[in-house]
């Protein structure tokens, strides 16, 4: 009975152990204690299991199991009892590392601290795990610790035969922070998938594409394929070629070019100076005359260039149909023999009209 009661104690304390914790979390939460408040609300769920575990050990005390089978039984349930709470809370308390962690990295300008700090906090609850599998294997077997992880090292090397792509995307993963070919918040394009970078992992490089899907690409891969951070871009670069019908004539021609320098001359501001804008007549195309037009925008703002592209854009149709210039359209022309232009002579050989 006394047993019971002991156990039964332990969990109606660990219940209010939690309930306690959380209020006094959410009343620092509310103070604007962020950091205290997290730490009461990751130790709210372990207080459970770590009461009664102590609870649980005084109730084995009050059996006093006589010595031999049982007594090892009880004292090694306790141990492993012990060692799973005390690794449980630590698990949790990485959540208050993490916070701090990302509250100190986001006073740097630097994004490689944003990286480094999810990998910190996975690293230490994968040691955390593995110190707790260690110490319950050494509750259950009664082998030194130093056996217990001896074994685990040549079970991980048999792990590691099997899982070669695993420990490729580890390294990746270091490749990656130390070569730095993007940070968190870049837009890259990787295998046709544009987006920015939401996460960096030991095993993969999460990136949530323009159309909001989110694409898991392992970093073996990331570190062996080609990487265009569009991040990093100085400029954006409009290269475009506007046809115009080919009966135009070579004064309107010259005109159209000379509107589209005024244009770009007139926006010159928004441009790169390094880089003037360009335009020449380009050749004669299938169906039209070719007028490339060339401009590097700057700063490179992907919404600002689509802006400055549609002022752009609508001041040449603007003087194009003032000046009537007209665009050309992917066409045919058929020739029609014996017209105006191309008189056809047919000449029929006597013999030939004798035979008919």
């Amino acid at each position: 009975i006394a047993f019971f009661a002991v156990v039964l104690v332990s969990l109606v304390g660990g219940r209010m152990s939690q309930y306690w914790l959380e209020k006094v979390g959410g009343r620092a939460a509310e103070r604007k204690r962020d950091l205290f408040a997290i730490f009461c609300r990751t130790l709210a769920a372990p207080a459970v299991l770590i009461v009664f575990a102590v609870g649980f050990g005084f109730a084995i005390l009050i059996l006093n199991p006589a010595a031999g089978r049982w007594g090892d039984l009880a004292d090694k349930a306790c141990n492993v009892l012990y060692a799973g709470a005390v690794g449980y809370a630590l698990y949790r308390l990485i959540d208050v590392l993490d916070y701090y962690l990302r509250k100190l990295a986001a006073h740097t300008d630097s994004k490689l601290d944003d990286m480094l700090v999810p990998l910190v906090g996975k690293s230490m609850r994968v040691t955390i795990v593995a110190l707790v599998v260690g110490q319950v294997f050494h509750n259950l077997s009664g082998e030194p610790v130093s056996t217990v992880l001896a074994s685990l090292g040549i079970g991980g090397l048999a792990v590691a035969l099997a899982g070669q792509d695993t420990i490729k995307n580890l390294f990746g993963s270091l490749v990656i922070l130390g070569d730095k070919p993007f940070e968190i918040g870049d837009r890259i394009v990787i295998d046709g998938n544009d987006g920015p970078v939401e996460d960096v992992g030991f095993r993969s490089t999460k990136v949530r594409t323009l159309d909001g899907h989110l694409v898991t690409v392992p970093n073996a891969e990331m570190v062996n394929k080609p990487v265009r951070n569009i991040s990093k871009r100085k400029y954006i670069l409009r290269d475009t070629t506007l046809t115009i019908t080919y009966d135009t004539p070579p004064e309107k021609v010259e005109r159209a070019i000379e509107i589209l320098k005024a244009i770009l001359k007139e926006h010159a501001h928004e441009l790169d100076p390094m880089h003037p804008p360009r335009v020449y007549f380009a050749g004669f195309g299938d169906w039209a005359l070719d007028i490339r037009m060339l401009y590097w925008f700057r700063p490179p703002d992907r919404w600002r260039f689509y802006e400055f592209n549609s002022k752009v854009n609508l001041e040449i149709l603007r003087q194009f149909n003032d000046e009537g210039v007209e665009f050309a359209f992917p066409s045919q022309t058929v020739y029609v023999a014996n017209d105006d232009k191309r008189q056809m002579a047919l000449r029929m050989l006597e013999g030939s009209r004798h035979s008919e």
